[in-house]
């Protein structure tokens, strides 16, 4: 007798909420199928259009979220679960998650901001967090930049949004320092007539704004020269290190010399 009750219990309780069960089944199927291909065709379009490249992951990323939100949505209403209820343990689960994730928020917000108010962008030479590189992605919570020696950086929104940024590449042109030291009884004109000679050779400066030479200062055993060259911002690290080689050459080739060449 107890088990004819817990066998009529049990297919009551499949009558009632079998096909629920079912159709959820069948919701949550169709639903991953359309949120790929929603997803397939919105990057298809964003590719199609002109859209600044920081964006796109941003737009997809959000897409993603707010299509997975309403899947879940979906099937709660399929499974007959009460909304009222399900809108108050989301509120208590936003409150403690709020408090939890606070950092996690700000990273959100931030990402935002940089996209709309544009700091850097995919592609520029930046400074952060002490680290100097290329922006290769920024993404909802995140920035990715790779450094110069070939290591991925993930530096978080919030640090970007709120601290110092050094943009190396926003202008599409930088100024090349180098700094050199001579003795008082080598002729400044010598100097100086070397050094442009070197600068007239090379074919990666910029002629505007025109290169300069002078005396930084005067030192009790020197007096140190100051080399102003305007190259293009990406590869300057290559072409600063070319120059100084081509520099050191044509040195060694006058009657001029650098300290430790006599």
């Amino acid at each position: 007798m107890e088990e004819q009750k817990l066998y009529d219990k049990i297919y009551t309780w499949l009558i009632t909420f079998g096909p629920r069960i079912l159709l959820a089944v069948v919701v949550l199927i169709a639903g991953i199928w359309l949120l790929r291909l929603t997803k397939k065709w919105f990057g298809k379009f964003l590719g199609r259009k002109r859209l600044d490249p920081s964006i796109k992951p941003f737009l997809q990323g959000a897409l993603s979220m707010v299509l997975q939100i309403l899947l879940i949505l979906a099937l709660l209403q399929v499974l007959g679960i009460q909304m009222t209820m399900f809108a108050a343990l989301i509120g208590a689960f936003g409150v403690a998650a709020g408090l939890a994730l606070s950092g996690t928020l700000q990273n959100f917000t931030s990402g935002i901001l940089i996209l709309l108010l544009k700091p850097f962008r995919v592609g520029d030479n930046i400074i952060a967090q002490s680290q100097e590189g290329t922006v290769t992605s920024i993404q909802i919570f995140y920035t990715v930049v790779l450094t110069f020696d070939n290591r991925t950086v993930i530096v978080p929104n919030s640090k970007l949004s709120n601290e110092v940024i050094v943009n190396l590449s926003r202008e599409g042109n930088r100024r090349m320092d180098i700094e050199l030291k001579f003795k008082y009884n080598i002729p400044f004109e010598q100097v100086r007539d070397v050094i442009n000679e070197a600068i007239d050779n090379a074919d990666d400066f910029l002629k505007d704004p025109p290169s300069r030479v002078g005396i930084e200062s005067l030192e009790p055993d020197g007096y140190k020269v100051r080399i102003n060259i305007w190259v293009k911002a990406h590869g300057f690290n290559d072409t600063r290190i070319a120059f100084q080689e081509r520099l050191i050459q044509q040195f060694k080739t006058s009657s001029v010399k650098l300290p430790g060449m006599e």
